[in-house]
């Protein structure tokens, strides 16, 4: 109905007949397409030397800024992690105590079984403790620069002890 409408407006077929007066009376005129608008952009910001966009790398860095970024790359992480063990749990033969039994058979010793313990434990804490937080924060609580920072120091102070807790087991 759109095109209809607007193929019809730039041949001012809507305009020479008043019976039209219905289809267009809604319509906002098209003096421009997508593309042309696009490009009249594209050269303002070349004629006046704008940047394309802001950038992380021209940002002051900050505890929310690398909390925030760091909440969405354990997230983006732990889903990838557990659906790769699903496929792999689907596909791969074998049952979950031969691939343990595999796991503990490569004697890799207790430096790096403790540092993939660690491994697997900070991302879950972390996200854990850190969406906690988002929810103090969806009920409107906590927005505060003190407040986000303080709030910011203890998710990581937890994520940390969390984690080492969880390395000991």
């Amino acid at each position: 109905m759109a095109l209809l409408l607007r193929t019809l407006g730039r041949q001012s077929v809507c305009l020479a007949k008043p019976q039209y007066s219905v289809l267009y009376r809604h319509v906002a005129p098209m003096g421009s397409t997508a593309k042309e608008e696009m490009n009249k952009f594209w050269d303002k910001n070349s004629r006046l030397n704008r940047p394309m966009s802001p950038h992380i790398t021209i940002y002051k860095w900050s505890v929310p800024m690398m909390m925030s970024i760091t909440h969405r790359g354990t997230g983006v992480g732990l889903s990838g992690a557990i659906s790769a063990f699903a496929v792999a749990a689907l596909v791969l033969p074998g049952s979950y105590p031969y691939y343990l039994d595999l796991i503990h058979s490569l004697s890799i010793g207790p430096f790096l079984t403790g540092l993939a313990k660690f491994g697997i434990a900070f991302p879950v804490s972390y996200h854990t403790y850190n969406g906690i937080r988002h929810l103090g924060w969806d009920m409107g609580k906590g927005f505060k620069i003190p407040e986000v920072y303080r709030t910011g120091y203890t998710v990581i102070g937890l994520s940390v002890i969390t984690s080492i807790a969880l390395l000991m087991i």
